[in-house]
């Protein structure tokens, strides 16, 4: 089976209506999401909706959580913040319910499912390789997939050598038949490895093939939601770059 797995949309539906496009027309037979529904955009009901509908299995992120009470959001930065109050204050009941259901991992699969890394689902930023390493020994699949970060890339592990890893672009593609893995798609709403096309990855079960994707979206729009809704400009402006 050929999954679409993509992660941090953070509210942004005009990436992730983008993304949805492109996995509609690729190969993949489902979508699964690390999480991070909600968080820095300004369409956050449209983000939840378009998940509800389409996602076979969906995450929290520690924005989700935030924004329904699970985290105070005095361990968020300034801007996090600001953006979950104001996602509490105008998200429909609909949209609270379906975040209220939601959990930072999912180990029911052939591959684990994490929204952060296998030993903090919710707050670890994997992006070294002795983070990976700690990981790898943590986590209970060969194979893990996650988010939080932004950035795409990937770190494996053959046996008796260290970790390593490295960012990945587009098309870049993984052989995870061997060794151990963690794979991280990148973020759809709100990329931040210099890259400010949304990412995702599709990913081969079967096979054991990762392939990583960028779609191009209406970032001005994007943007323009962001200000309209009179959240932190800086929300707005690091969209143009990847940021």
């Amino acid at each position: 089976m050929r999954v679409a797995i993509v992660s941090d949309i953070h509210g942004n539906r005009h990436a992730f209506e983008a993304v949805l496009d492109a996995v509609e027309a690729s190969e993949c037979h489902e979508m699964w999401c690390l999480g991070d529904l909600v968080g820095y955009g300004a369409e956050p009901d449209a983000c939840v909706e378009l998940a509800r509908r389409y996602a076979a299995i969906c995450l929290a992120g520690n924005h989700d959580l935030g924004v329904r009470g699970a985290l105070p959001l005095e361990e968020f930065s300034r801007g996090a913040a600001l953006a979950a109050r104001w996602t509490q204050n105008v998200i429909s009941p609909e949209t609270r319910d379906y975040l209220d259901r939601l959990e930072p991992a999912h180990l029911n699969e052939n591959v684990g499912l994490y929204h952060a890394s296998p030993r903090d689902p919710v707050w670890e930023y994997v992006l070294s390789p002795l983070q990976a390493e700690l990981c790898l020994d943590a986590q209970s699949h060969r194979v893990c997939l996650i988010g939080h970060s932004h950035v795409a890339l990937s770190f494996s592990r053959d046996e008796g050598e260290s970790a390593s890893g490295q960012t990945r672009g587009p098309g870049e593609e993984l052989d995870i038949t061997g060794g151990e893995w963690l794979v991280n798609p990148g973020s759809v709403g709100q990329p931040r490895d210099g890259d400010p096309r949304a990412g995702w990855l599709e990913l081969d079960l079967e096979a054991g093939e990762a392939v990583y994707r960028r779609t191009e979206y209406d970032i001005a729009g994007a943007a323009a939601a962001i200000r309209a809704a009179r959240l932190p400009d800086s929300l707005a402006e690091r969209l143009s770059y990847g940021q």
